[in-house]
């Protein structure tokens, strides 16, 4: 019924199309999204959730996570981090990998909707240290598709690495354009 309600909505509605898929086999993988130049990103990313009903999760500060927001926080998909210790992000965010059995995290390595010239490599170290895949995921508003990419697993090598992912978002663009981060410089 939900799965009903969301393709009628951003398929007939919106106008939009996915291509690609997730392989449900693959049960923990970072989803490196980009562009992220507005808050419809969001609920893209709920609407491609509901409609291919592959569990996708994101990751806030525990604080978010208390009564009474953190059951629908969870319901959401969220993961609490919790930087305590000597754990920095990296390592707290691949600890939470260890702790699910099922774990896709949705990130977004423009860290924010301003223009950037430059990715956060967070994403790229978070995949390598918990040992799973990248699968590039674009929001494409210039053809209103939301594209799905392979499975890439990181060698250590950042900056050959990031340019066979980046050719999968050669032609997107983001809600704001000018706001887009270009991954053909």
């Amino acid at each position: 019924m939900k799965k009903s309600f969301y393709k009628f909505i951003f398929f007939k509605v919106m106008g939009w199309k996915i291509t690609g898929t997730i392989d449900e086999s693959i049960k923990k993988c970072v989803l490196m999204v980009i562009p992220h130049t507005s808050w419809h990103d969001f609920y893209l990313g709920i609407f491609t959730r509901g409609i291919t009903g592959v569990e996708m999760n994101y990751i806030a500060k525990k604080e978010l996570f208390r009564f009474p927001f953190g059951y629908y926080f969870r319901w959401m998909g969220g993961a609490p981090i919790d930087r305590v210790g000597s754990l920095n992000k990296v390592e707290a965010i691949a600890k939470i990998f260890e702790n699910h059995n099922e774990f896709r995290l949705a990130i977004s390595p423009e860290g924010t909707r301003k223009k950037i010239n430059e990715l956060r490599t967070g994403f790229y170290y978070i995949a390598l240290k918990a040992n799973v895949p990248i699968i590039p995921v674009a929001f494409d508003f210039g053809n209103k598709t939301v594209k799905l990419g392979k499975p890439f697993f990181p060698t250590s090598n950042y900056e050959n690495d990031l340019k066979i992912l980046l050719h999968h978002f050669k032609g997107t663009t983001g809600k704001i354009p000018e706001k887009g981060f270009n991954p053909e410089n």
